[in-house]
């Protein structure tokens, strides 16, 4: 319970707002496979068959999948890696209407609290410490977080990618802020929230996925702005006309958020923002009540230091049709892999064929008949 009030308190919610203040993070869950404190504590040595890093659907689709498989998983979740709870992205967002066998939609801390669950169900061991460095240089391949040493004869990667955000007065978590409470960085997980539904809406960002997610919101929006801080867009030809001809699409053109502030009705959720033109500096008032990050996603690829092929954005690059990646036994899936789709189906069928992956490869090389036992 402790671990969920932590998780429930950096995540926060759309409709939980100050509900969620009773909850403490201050301090790591109390799991027996927490990382200690004690700088004389002894670091301790784990091998496994599959070692698995990653705490969101991709992450346990795998471990269910290779714990059913018998190769008893190691899960690395993290603590606040990424400043993000164990759970991942999923732990930012309130309402998920579009995972399959919950119709009347779920949270997203409680069902990443059901992924965790049924990893564990089928025998997968969890340890709430982040993965800081890896050695895959030679086999068995290295994991290390600041208390344990793993060494595993195949490892997937499912760490995730981080929606890029702007820092600004009332952009942020907390007293004062309208993240999960107006403002988001998704707008398929989140467009479609009551909050949203007819509303002026506004969407940052001037490349594809910006456009993308312009277009998508005018299902749900009444008017949808795009606010650019220059005078041109980076995105494709036909993603530009895609949403210039729309409509319900307004672009301001040089310029950047500065504030943005509650509704008049006290409700505690976005009521607009005051929008800075850049080049005269005039600022005016906006009235939306939902604002969209549209400025690219940061894979979670950095401890990883260069021993995985990545593509020039930082995600890790994988073989078409599979999970495997430049160094064989080591596999990737999830968001960490893909720029495009984003989605928490789409992250858990990938970790299902990184398990799939890992397994036919360990029975390549003999491992499964207690190479590592």
């Amino acid at each position: 319970m402790s671990q969920l009030k932590s998780i429930i308190s950096r995540a926060g919610g759309f409709l939980l707002g100050s509900a969620l203040s009773i909850a403490s993070a201050s301090t790591p869950p109390p799991l027996a496979t927490a990382a200690s404190s004690s700088p004389s504590a002894v670091m301790e040595t784990h091998k496994t068959k599959v070692c698995i890093v990653g705490s969101g659907p991709a992450a346990h689709t795998a471990a269910i999948y290779a714990a059913r498989a018998e190769l008893k998983p190691l899960l690395f979740e993290g603590w606040m890696a990424n400043d993000i709870a164990p759970g991942g992205q999923l732990t930012t967002t309130t309402d998920v209407e579009n995972f399959p066998g919950f119709p009347e939609g779920i949270l997203g801390i409680d069902i990443v609290e059901k992924f965790r669950k049924q990893s564990e169900r089928f025998g997968t061991e969890i340890f709430t410490e982040t993965v800081t460095k890896v050695d895959f240089s030679s086999k068995p391949f290295k994991l290390f977080t600041d208390s344990r040493t793993v060494l595993a004869d195949a490892v997937i990667i499912s760490t995730g990618a981080v929606a890029k955000r702007l820092s600004f007065t009332g952009s942020g978590e907390g007293a004062g802020g309208f993240w999960n409470r107006g403002i988001s960085a998704c707008a398929v997980c989140d467009g479609a929230a009551p909050i949203f539904r007819n509303k002026p809406l506004v969407v940052i960002g001037g490349g594809d996925s910006a456009m993308e997610e312009a277009n998508f919101l005018t299902k749900y929006g009444s008017k949808v702005y795009i606010i650019h801080r220059r005078d041109t867009f980076r995105a494709s030809k036909i993603m530009q006309q895609r949403a210039l001809s729309n409509p319900k699409i307004e672009v301001i053109w040089n310029s950047s958020v500065v504030e943005a502030y509650g509704d008049e009705n006290g409700k505690g959720v976005l009521g607009g923002l005051k929008v800075k033109n850049v080049v005269t500096g005039d600022v005016s008032d906006l009235k939306v009540s939902g604002l969209f990050f549209a400025i690219g996603h940061e894979p979670a690829t950095k401890f990883l230091d260069g021993q995985l092929q990545l593509d020039e954005d930082g995600y890790v690059v994988t073989k078409p049709g599979t999970t495997k990646t430049s160094v064989v036994g080591v596999f990737a899936a999830g968001d960490v892999q893909d720029k495009k789709y984003r989605q928490a189906i789409t992250a858990a069928g990938t970790g299902c064929m990184a398990a799939l992956d890992a397994e036919h490869y360990l029975q390549e090389i003999g491992s499964q008949e207690g190479k590592s036992d």
